[in-house]
């Protein structure tokens, strides 16, 4: 009679399981946004996030959880409940760079997340003030090897998307400039354009509206293809520089062990958002790439995650570079 209660219960469990993910989601779900709000990713998420919340009939609340380059909101999500009612924006510093930067990171960015899928490509661009003389990304290349230890490079901080992306573009080039710190990519991009510092590698949402201003310069942009926000920037294989292939990502995860079935309908939510006319005018707008339906499944996600970690590892750890 025991073992009858017992089987009994954990049939009712299952049964209650089951009907708790058919009927998901019942309730708001908070999707953690790991920076300051008005920020790239906050800006992807909640334009993503709103298209989203109509599809699933409940709100999807963004918090902004910042701090340590985005990986406190990350773990914070992490170790959130695997119900589908936490779910986090990552991106390419909080699940490709973050395990070399920070050695005592509390998630693995490979193994302790269900991967839900890729919502934009925020692809990256080199910039420099107008007064630097080099017309082309070339002639910049060559300006910048002559006079590497009178540059000063902006950055938003250690660990942060501009930091990251200029050290590799810094290794590839083969120079060290000096690197100067500010506490978010706003300040480093005044300083800029006011001329105070030499150049910055950033995110096109961050970059548009200085570029077609005419307050900066636009050497290149670090994907395969031009881009329509700013179709006269060529791409960095156009100007001699192919293997700097660059894209600040934003995605959505979920903790690990969050049943399939409701990261299928989490995954088909932000399908039909990226597949929505009006919230893929905004993000182009602000540059962004929007992913095929190939590249916005679960495992697509994962397999960009594991190839991000294997890229940005060797690359930090030969510059020396950590966060903490």
């Amino acid at each position: 009679m025991k073992s009858y209660m017992v089987a009994v219960a954990a049939m009712a469990l299952a049964i209650g399981g089951a009907q708790a993910q058919s009927n998901y989601p019942e309730r708001p779900v908070t999707m953690i946004v790991p920076f300051a709000a008005g920020g790239p990713t906050d800006v992807v998420a909640r334009i993503v996030g709103e298209h989203m919340s109509r599809t699933l009939g409940q709100q999807i609340v963004i918090e902004n959880v910042a701090g340590a380059g985005g990986t406190t909101g990350i773990t914070r999500g992490a170790q959130a409940n695997a119900d589908g009612y936490t779910i986090m924006m990552g991106h390419m510093g909080t699940h490709g760079a973050a395990p070399a930067l920070y050695p005592n990171l509390k998630y693995d960015p490979t193994k302790d997340f269900a991967p839900v899928g890729l919502a934009a490509g925020t692809p990256i661009l080199v910039v420099s003030k107008n007064a630097i003389p080099a017309k082309t990304l070339k002639e910049f290349m060559d300006y910048a090897k002559a006079n590497a230890s009178k540059l000063n490079e902006a950055h938003a901080g250690v660990g942060s998307v501009s930091h990251t992306t200029c050290t590799l573009f810094n290794e590839q080039l083969g120079i060290k400039p000096n690197r100067v710190a500010y506490r978010g990519t706003g300040p480093a991009l005044n300083d800029l354009v006011a001329g105070q510092v030499d150049y910055a590698c950033d995110q096109i949402v961050n970059l548009v509206p200085q570029i077609k201003a005419g307050t900066i310069k636009a050497f290149a942009i670090a994907t395969a293809q031009r881009n329509p926000a700013l179709p006269d920037v060529p791409t960095t294989i156009e100007a001699g520089m192919p293997d700097y292939q660059v894209s600040a990502w934003n995605a959505i995860f979920a903790p690990k062990g969050t049943p399939e079935a409701i990261v299928t309908k989490l995954n088909d939510a932000l399908s039909k958002a990226l597949d929505d006319e009006n919230t893929r005018k905004r993000l182009l707008e602000l540059g962004a790439d929007i992913p095929d339906a190939k590249g916005r499944t679960p495992r697509a996600l994962q397999q960009l995650v594991d190839s991000e970690v294997g890229r940005w590892t060797p690359v930090l750890k030969a510059a020396g570079v950590t966060a903490n």
